[in-house]
């Protein structure tokens, strides 16, 4: 299940993604309309958290422009309380209202309640080749064998891989969701996590199906230890994973 967030407060925004990706959900995040409205076309996400005071372009402006276009539900963020600009919202297409500050129970239940009144509550696996992800119960299966349990970091950086099967993810990308975006991580723990990752769920890591994970110059390497964590890391939609990272 992939939720946008979309606040220009960097600290709130982190808060937000961290408590959404420890609850099993795919975050993507914008800090401003345009990047909103971009990564809005370019995600399709399942659901919006949306700030209303946004630079460049409002939130109810974004919110507007989505509705105009998708029936995807909407979540508000705002600092006001007044009955005027929560009308506003709903009136421009909002699905619900929550005004700041919140806690995250307090999110997790409306954003379970959005989901579920837009029938997307229940999670489908992902798949990508031989691969298939339970987002429930964080396990693994490798050409319809048996489940294989996932750490929370393991299951995060394969969520994120899955769910963006075919395309190029920067580094950066996946630090922030595996750890979150002021998290612990570094290029050599992701290293090291690709490689546990790898070991569970390639039958043969000298002949991957994560085709191209722990690669470099096109040689494969058996533990991934020459892995050259400065380019970008592929999720190929025929082999589920692909590239170097950068």
């Amino acid at each position: 299940m992939k939720i946008l967030v979309v606040d220009d407060d960097p600290e709130l925004l982190g808060l937000i993604a961290f408590a959404l990706r420890h609850s099993g959900y795919l975050v993507i995040e914008a800090g401003d309309g345009p990047a909103a409205l971009a990564t809005y076309e370019r995600e399709r996400p399942d659901l919006v958290i949306l700030d209303v005071n946004l630079p460049r372009l409002s939130g109810f402006e974004v919110c507007k422009r989505i509705r105009s276009q998708a029936q995807t539900p909407i979540m508000m963020l705002t600092v006001r309380a007044s009955e005027e600009d929560q009308v506003q919202g709903l009136d421009l297409g909002a699905d619900d209202y929550l005004t700041k500050p919140f806690s995250p129970r307090t999110l997790l239940a409306r954003v379970r309640a959005l989901l579920r009144r837009a029938g997307a509550e229940q999670v489908a696996p992902l798949v990508a080749g031989e691969l298939a992800l339970d987002v429930e119960t964080q396990a693994v299966r490798v050409a319809g064998g048996s489940p294989v349990r996932l750490t929370n970091l393991e299951f995060r950086l394969l969520q994120l891989l899955l769910a963006n099967a075919g395309h190029t993810l920067p580094a950066e990308r996946l630090l922030s969701h595996v750890w979150g975006a002021r998290g612990s991580g570094d290029r050599q723990l992701l290293k090291q996590l690709v490689h546990r990752l790898r070991q569970k769920v390639e039958r043969d890591p000298s002949a991957p199906p994560l085709s191209g994970v722990g690669q470099r110059r096109g040689l494969p390497a058996a533990t991934g230890s020459e892995w050259p964590v400065s380019r970008p890391l592929r999720a190929r939609k025929g082999s589920a994973l692909r590239g170097p990272l950068a």
